[in-house]
C-alpha cells in the first residue's frame, strides 16, 4: 500500500487593503532599493519554497503586475487581513506561508522556517515587538485554520489572531527570529510615503553593512 505525500507548502503574497495612506496606489509596486516590493517577495518565496507564490488581490489589473503569478481574488471581500489569510488558505491544498505585500525585507530563510513549522502545527507566527506581539501577516497557516477563520468572520471578528484558540499554534521566539536579522528590519512595512523613504534608507544601511 502506498501513501501519497502531503501537498507542498505554498506561498501567498497578500495585496489587500485600499492603501489609503499611500494615496490609493498599489504599495507592492513601490520600489525599495531599485526593486518593486512585489518582486522582492516573489524572489524570497521562489528561493525559500522552490516555487512561485500566488497573489491574493482584487484589483482589475492585478494579473499585469507580475505575469506568471496566479492571481486569486478575496474569497470574502472586505474582511480585512483575516479575509486575505482565508483566501490564501482556500486557494489550494496544503499549508501556505502568507506575507503582506508591503513588507520588503522578509528573507527566503524566514519563509522556509515558517514552512518547516507547518509540518507539526496549524499556524506558525514570528514573535515581534509589534502591537500584537506577533506578525500574522508574515506567517504560515495550515488547512485546519480555514473553518475557524470562517466562523470568526461570520461573527464579525476580523482580528488576524481571532481564531488561534481553535488550532495548534506555535511561534518563532525573538531569539529564533533574530537569527534571520533585526526584527525591526525584517517586519518593516510600507504604509505611507514616509515609510517608503525610510525603507530605502534601511535598505541602503543594510546593503552597506558588512
Amino acid at each position: 500500500m502506498t501513501t501519497s505525500s502531503p501537498p507542498p507548502v505554498r506561498g501567498a503574497i497578500l495585496a489587500g487593503g485600499g492603501a489609503t495612506r499611500f494615496g490609493g496606489e498599489p504599495k507592492g509596486l513601490a520600489r525599495v532599493g531599485g526593486r518593486r516590493i512585489l518582486d522582492r517577495l516573489a524572489a524570497a518565496f521562489q528561493q525559500g519554497l522552490g516555487r512561485a507564490p500566488i497573489l491574493v488581490a482584487n484589483a482589475p489589473d492585478a494579473a499585469q503586475w507580475r505575469p506568471g503569478l496566479t492571481v486569486v481574488p478575496d474569497l470574502l471581500p472586505g474582511r480585512g487581513a483575516l479575509g486575505g489569510i482565508l483566501s490564501a488558505i482556500a486557494a489550494g491544498p496544503g499549508p501556505v506561508v502568507c506575507v503582506a505585500w508591503d513588507m520588503p525585507f522578509v528573507p527566503a530563510e524566514l519563509v522556509a522556517a515558517l514552512a518547516a513549522g507547518l509540518e507539526r502545527y496549524d499556524a506558525v507566527l514570528p514573535e515581534s515587538d509589534g502591537r500584537r506581539g506577533l506578525e500574522p501577516l508574515c506567517a504560515g497557516y495550515g488547512p485546519a485554520c480555514r473553518a475557524p477563520i470562517e466562523r470568526r468572520l461570520a461573527e464579525g471578528d476580523r482580528r488576524a489572531v481571532a481564531f488561534h484558540g481553535e488550532v495548534r499554534v506555535t511561534t518563532l521566539s525573538p531569539e529564533a527570529v533574530q537569527a534571520f536579522g533585526d526584527p525591526a528590519y525584517l517586519f518593516f512595512n510600507v504604509n505611507t510615503r514616509d515609510d517608503l523613504t525610510r525603507a530605502n534608507e534601511l535598505w541602503e544601511q543594510h546593503a552597506s553593512s558588512p
